[in-house]
């Protein structure tokens, strides 16, 4: 079996707080070293929120250029480490998130300047409500953008929910709108051994994206490597 991503622990790397943001780059740190010593690709982490609900909410300050600085310098903080542990840092991203587009995905990664440190691309984690009935457009325009940055790949499911406020809900792959295809072929043209990890399903539910997802591929003519070949 191999450990293709390891957890960052859900740093905040946004704070203008400066002993919460040592806090985080020696936490990030560490993750990376013991991410290493356990054989792991990589190490999923985000930039966190200045919500104090969750890491992962919205707030006015997320969305500010000092925010935007501070991931940027945290993220410089961190490479070094993901280097000498020989693991991607992959910065997972969403539109709720400090890194709320792909263009500023883009500009943050390309100001921090290192080879570790790469961006995990979430299949619905920028799609809205302009995007959600052509995902496979909006999946092309990701990669075309950010494609030389993504080391690996969350693959979940998004849909719009009968609600007279919009609310869209993301989750097991093959219950929503999601173009895996499209996805698929994006991920193949970066490199055949990137992972795309299943994401959103219960344990239940996983035999059948398991299906989904090897049904895609070999309508693709995409080869699905055992695990002995992915280095």
């Amino acid at each position: 079996m191999r450990l293709f991503q390891a957890t960052g622990y859900w740093q905040n790397m946004i704070t203008p707080d400066a002993a919460v943001r040592r806090r985080a780059v020696r936490t990030i740190q560490r993750a990376l070293q013991l991410a290493g010593w356990m054989g792991a690709r990589g190490v999923d982490t985000g930039p966190g929120s200045m919500n104090p609900a969750g890491l992962w909410y919205p707030h006015p300050a997320n969305f500010t250029a000092s925010a935007q600085d501070r991931l940027i310098d945290t993220l410089r903080e961190c490479a070094k480490a993901a280097e000498d542990a020989g693991v991607f840092l992959s910065v997972e991203c969403h539109q709720l998130v400090t890194l709320r587009t792909q263009k500023i995905a883009r500009e943050v990664l390309d100001a921090v300047g290192s080879p570790w440190v790469r961006c995990d691309y979430d299949s619905a984690n920028w799609i809205d409500l302009s995007t959600l009935y052509d995902t496979g457009a909006a999946i092309s325009a990701h990669f075309d953008l950010l494609g030389g940055h993504i080391v690996s790949c969350h693959a979940k499911d998004i849909w719009a929910e009968n609600k007279l406020a919009l609310h869209s809900r993301d989750g097991c792959p093959g219950k929503g709108q999601m173009d895996f295809a499209t996805l698929f072929r994006c991920m193949e043209a970066l490199s055949a051994d990137y992972p795309v990890i299943a994401e959103g399903n219960s344990s239940r539910e996983l035999p059948a994206v398991g299906q989904l997802f090897h049904a895609t591929a070999q309508a693709l003519g995409i080869r699905v490597l055992d695990a002995d070949e992915v280095e």
